[in-house]
């Protein structure tokens, strides 16, 4: 069954008014989200829009030998899939990172909804500008910041999106979101345990300061987050 209660827990669905979100129940379907699972990927044909409650999703770019970079992350704040026209394709891959739930809604549907110039078309409006600011820091933060700013971002771009202040995530996968080898990822860790920010051991990060974290991370995640709180203070206000 779908619920107001349990739909509000992505934070678009829950800026539609009770009238919007209660239409769109007889569309929406609460799936699983396993970790690993592959939403999409590069080239393949939107056929859902997934709006998550708990999962974490991220977006990732496959160059052609194999490596791959995390240039985005989905969670409670927002929606993938999104195509605005039938022909859309995707230009990265959406794997689930953390796993959870989500609700999906068929691409026709929401194109439907969008083209209606409704209460959901003024959101992902909003979200794609805030999305936009995401991406343009990475790209900023990909050729300024430390390693040691990039993994506070990181962290705290998860802690965001997390219901708990732990985080399930190895190394390998730290190392390969970010693009770094493995023993980068290990030096930095320690580093940060060792000030007093985070404590690490094996498959889980857990968050002591997140004040500090966000300090030594600096400009690399607050720029980034400028956007969601924009997004976030005009779709309540409207709601």
């Amino acid at each position: 069954m779908i619920s107001v209660a349990g739909a509000q827990q992505n934070e678009l669905l829950r800026a539609l008014s009770r009238n919007d979100l209660e239409a769109l129940f007889p569309h929406l379907e609460l799936v699983p989200m396993a970790a690993g699972k592959h939403l999409y990927d590069f080239g393949s044909k939107f056929d859902y829009a997934y709006f998550p409650t708990n999962a974490i999703v991220s977006l990732m770019y496959v160059m052609e030998d194999g490596a791959t970079t995390e240039i985005g992350v989905v969670g409670r704040e927002g929606v993938l899939g999104v195509a605005m026209y039938e022909a859309e394709r995707a230009t990265c891959s959406a794997v689930v990172q953390t796993a959870g739930y989500a609700y999906r809604l068929k691409s026709s549907v929401l194109r439907e909804l969008v083209a209606s110039g409704g209460a959901m078309a003024q959101l992902l409006m909003r979200y794609t500008f805030a999305m936009f600011a995401q991406l343009a820091q990475n790209v900023v933060g990909g050729r300024h910041c430390t390693i040691e700013q990039k993994l506070c971002r990181w962290l705290l771009d998860r802690l965001d999106r997390s219901l708990s202040d732990e985080i399930k995530v190895t190394q390998d996968t730290m190392a390969t979101m970010l693009g770094v080898r493995r023993e980068t990822i290990t030096m930095t860790a320690r580093k940060l345990q060792a000030d007093g920010l985070i404590q690490y051991r094996r498959g889980t990060v857990a968050i002591i300061d997140r004040a500090g974290l966000e300090e030594c991370a600096g400009t690399c995640y607050r720029a980034g987050k400028i956007g969601f709180e924009q997004m976030h203070a005009t779709a309540w206000s409207n709601a």
